[in-house]
């Protein structure tokens, strides 16, 4: 028997690469002489068998120090059951690594290997989301892009495909928000149901509820019966296939670990199996360039958790992550009162006052980014899952522009997805459901790429009756104006700040992302009377191109 054990342990070997259950990559006990190859951002997967029973397996310290002889990274391991650990690595730094790995368990210590970085060949990807302290307001790529921050909240993505071998709905899902421009899911690691009232209708149409399963657990036992003496490596196993088809598909994962107001049976704070699933997520997924960590959704919800508890996670993320990923969390009065543990500000405003809050934070904080995750706006589906403060299509859409006319960025919610019931093939759901307007952000992503939002600054001087974003690096005056609005003119901050004389103006159209032609900037005594297109039809942008700010 130990003969056909060590045959079939050789054969595997052999076999090697392989792909996993978590689509990276996967390498199994490769030999210190094997060299192993991967792209710029692309996660592969070393994979070590030990074939001895260990006590405590999640708490034993398994650690690979990978250097290049420039730079060193202290990576951890993680466990995955059936007495394999698993170091799973990307980087964005090309060129010959070597890795040798520390453990107290005698069967990993002393483990080595090599891994080449190649240039990475997918003309999509840009690496992990940074800072830029050129330009600290703003988020980056690691290759130094712009990354302009559009999510869409679906708090279940986990459970979309949980228990069944193929991805076919969360793929069909990403492949949508991937066509229609959004490049972020804000997301829990897991929740349970949610605690108000249910929509009648819903029960007709039990494929769209994932709320109150009791098959879904990260810890063993259940939700309503839970066992916190271990975590269920099948739902991480399930939940690497996730994150790994976001990466494909080049969509970040904004993953919440906590969610207080889900209705989760969670250990108690700092117990050992609170730290033990906290620290298994940092070391498990931290070697994707697509994760931002978020400790929490509404983290001081109730009294769940307290501000030293939130900032001791923080701590411990930082003191875990050898890669460094953003970090924030899901409470403006947190990050207000914080704003030094967190990489970025984090808002949640239902407020009619939006534009001018949004601004004032942007204010209030100069050297960070402002993300406004939750707006109140949750645009109507088949199903009312929670309404929250306004639904109609056009006027969340407005807010999301309020957001980022005021210099930050925003979230997308449909109520057909961001909570429980979970739709994830809208447009091929009858003719009688709400379908979802993603073409609207598609089309706001069509403005921004020729309109480079990391350059713009909110400009409330001269709002009007609209909303200004100035650019003077590239010349270009955006103006916001509502459907109801009469007219909009940038007359007064031309005339005082720009020469003009090249100019160029046209609208674009909110709802369809038509543009008018573009024609020659004119300004007339009383502008006021020229055409504004659109009225009462349609929100829409006056773009004002090839300014030259005066005495530059």
């Amino acid at each position: 028997m130990k003969l056909f054990r060590n045959l079939f342990a050789f054969c595997y070997v052999l076999l090697l690469p392989i792909t996993g259950i978590s689509q990276s990559k996967t390498y199994t006990d490769p030999k210190p002489s094997t060299g192993i190859q991967c792209q710029q951002w692309e996660v592969i997967d070393v994979v070590f068998p030990v074939n001895k029973k260990t006590k405590a397996p999640f708490e034993l310290v398994a650690t690979a120090q990978v250097t290049d002889g420039k730079q060193t990274q202290q990576i951890p391991l993680f466990y995955n059951g059936k007495g394999t650990w698993v170091l799973r690595y990307s980087s964005g730094i090309m060129g010959d690594k070597s890795y040798i790995i520390t453990s107290e368990l005698k069967a990993l210590n002393g483990k080595k290997g090599k891994i080449t970085v190649v240039k990475n060949q997918k003309t999509e990807r840009h690496g992990g989301i940074v800072l830029n302290k050129d330009n600290p307001r703003h988020l980056f790529y690691e290759d130094g892009s712009h990354y302009f921050n559009l999510a869409f909240e679906c708090d279940w993505l986990f459970a979309l495909d949980y228990g069944k071998e193929d991805m076919a709905k969360t793929k069909h899902l990403l492949s949508l928000l991937n066509e229609y421009r959004f490049n972020q899911v804000v997301m829990n690691v897991y929740s349970y149901d949610v605690s108000w009232p249910k929509d009648e209708r819903l029960a007709e149409h039990p494929e769209h509820e994932y709320g109150g399963r009791e098959d879904i657990f990260p810890f063993l036992g259940s939700n309503s019966n839970p066992d916190y003496s271990s975590l269920n490596i099948d739902f991480f196993k399930h939940f690497d296939k996730v994150i790994s088809e976001m990466h494909d598909q080049e969509i970040v994962s904004h993953l919440m670990i906590y969610v207080w107001n889900k209705l989760v049976s969670w250990p108690e704070m700092e117990s050992e199996a609170d730290n033990r699933y906290y620290d298994y997520i940092i070391k498990r997924y931290q070697a994707f360039p697509n994760i931002i960590w978020d400790v929490s959704k509404e983290a001081l919800h109730k009294t769940r958790a307290t501000a030293a508890y939130i900032s001791e996670r923080i701590e411990r993320t930082r003191n875990l992550d050898s890669y460094d990923r953003l970090v924030s969390v899901h409470d403006y009065g947190f990050c207000r009162n914080h704003a030094d543990e967190v990489d970025f500000i984090s808002m949640q405003n239902w407020q009619h006052t939006l534009y001018q809050n949004m601004l004032n934070a942007r204010n209030d904080f100069p050297n960070k980014p402002i993300f406004n995750i939750e707006h109140g706006g949750y645009e109507e589906s088949p199903y009312v899952v929670f309404p929250g403060a306004y639904v109609n299509a056009e006027v969340c859409l407005r807010r999301n522009y309020m957001c980022l006319f005021a210099g930050g960025y925003t979230t997308y919610y449909w109520q057909g997805s961001s909570w429980n019931a979970l739709i994830h093939n809208p447009f091929e759901q009858p003719d009688d459901f709400k379908k979802p307007h993603f073409e609207y952000f598609t089309h706001m992503r069509k403005l921004f790429d020729s309109a480079p939002f990391e350059n713009f600054e909110p400009n409330a001087r001269y709002n009007g009756s609209g909303y200004n974003l100035t650019n003077e690096k590239d010349g270009i005056i955006l103006i916001y104006t509502p459907k109801e609005n009469h007219y909009t003119s940038a007359k007064v901050q031309i005339s005082k700040e720009f020469d003009y004389e090249n100019a160029t103006q046209q609208w674009f159209n909110t709802l369809t992302g038509e543009l008018t032609p573009e024609e020659k900037y004119n300004m007339k005594e009383l502008g006021f009377w020229d055409y504004r297109p659109w009225r009462y039809e349609a929100d829409a942008i006056l773009i004002i191109r090839n300014l030259k700010p005066k005495n530059k």
